[in-house]
């Protein structure tokens, strides 16, 4: 009978490889690889600095006709960008959460078409703040949301017809917080995680029709990119009502904010491995589904959280210094 169990269980793993191999193979099969980009474009969003901004100079190096987004495209970093690149290179004005904006990008791309069209959007348009839920009011989460999560949306919406012609490629940038929840990241991490559950369910969708979707999840690239909003103790302070000052008083806002930028500035000093995983998204036979961007020390980490009960994920904090500080400090009278 234990040989009998024994060797079903073989059989049933055997099998279970076998067809895992398989998948890859023709996963392989029917993937394209577009190292070179001549005749193909494509559309980035955010370019004014960033991600944004370096992943168009690569892509353009590449010989991709790149249709750079830019919210203000007579800005400094706009200007860099074209007086840097190609005349492949196209700056479109594009506010994400403006729809007639969002329609005149289309447009542009669409009378600017090399001839083997759109191979992909990366969504890459976003903005970040810090503050506790209590600290924000709902213009805050929804400023955050409607650029990060709706703009990436309308965005995607629009251009999709565009790509699935070609079976090309959507990515989109989110972050560790879509799935680390922590303090002072409410807002931030409500635009992504809904963006990656819309990205999900677009993956399944267009999986039928060959396109492929990848998200990109950086963690602490907020020195490389200055991404972070920079704000004062005083910015934060000013904007509670006497009732939330009394609950957190100016001390705990002080240690707060100082403890948040030094973690900000412990980050990594460049952007070359987002911009790696980017191009590998946009350009590999076989784009990952996801890229978890993390130093090697943080990835087992990282890479076990999402999979941990949440009375485990809750507990990690009770281990912060900064966690226990807090829970002291509340209410305290200074």
């Amino acid at each position: 009978m234990i040989f009998s169990i024994g060797l079903i269980i073989g059989i049933i793993s055997i099998t279970a490889l076998v067809l895992f191999v398989f998948a890859k193979l023709v996963s392989r099969h029917c993937g394209r690889n577009v190292q070179d980009g001549s005749g193909y474009a494509v559309l980035i969003t955010g370019c004014d600095s960033g991600f944004g901004h370096q992943l168009a100079q690569c892509l353009d190096q590449k010989g991709f006709v790149v249709f750079a987004g830019c919210l203000c495209p007579q800005g400094a970093g706009a200007q860099s960008l074209a007086r840097l690149s190609s005349s492949n290179l196209k700056i479109l004005k594009l506010d994400v959460t403006s729809d007639e904006d969002v329609q005149q990008a289309k447009m542009m791309v669409e009378e600017n078409l090399p001839e083997k069209g759109l191979w992909a959007v990366v969504n890459n348009a976003g903005i970040s703040d810090w503050a506790e839920i209590e600290w924000s009011t709902i213009e805050d989460f929804r400023n955050m949301v409607d650029i990060n999560l709706f703009g990436s949306i309308r965005t995607s919406i629009k251009f999709l017809p565009l790509v699935r012609a070609v079976k090309g490629r959507m990515v989109y940038t989110s972050s560790i917080f879509a799935f680390f929840n922590c303090l002072n990241m409410g807002a931030y991490s409500v635009s992504k995680r809904g963006l990656e559950a819309f990205a999900d369910c677009l993956r399944v969708e267009m999986a039928s029709f060959g396109v492929k979707v990848s998200i990109i999840q950086p963690g602490n690239f907020g020195r490389a990119t200055n991404i972070v909003k920079m704000k004062t103790s005083s910015d934060i302070w000013e904007k509670l009502d006497e009732d939330r000052k009394h609950t957190f008083n100016r001390q705990y806002i002080d240690l707060a904010n100082e403890y948040f930028m030094s973690t900000c500035n412990s980050g990594f000093k460049n952007s070359n491995m987002v911009i790696d995983a980017m191009l590998h998204a946009v350009t590999s036979a076989q784009p990952k589904r996801r890229y978890l961007l993390v130093s090697v020390m943080d990835r087992f980490f990282f890479q076990l959280f999402p999979f941990l009960p949440t009375v485990l994920t809750d507990a990690v904090f009770s281990l912060s210094p900064m966690y226990a500080k807090r829970k002291e400090m509340l209410y305290a009278t200074v």
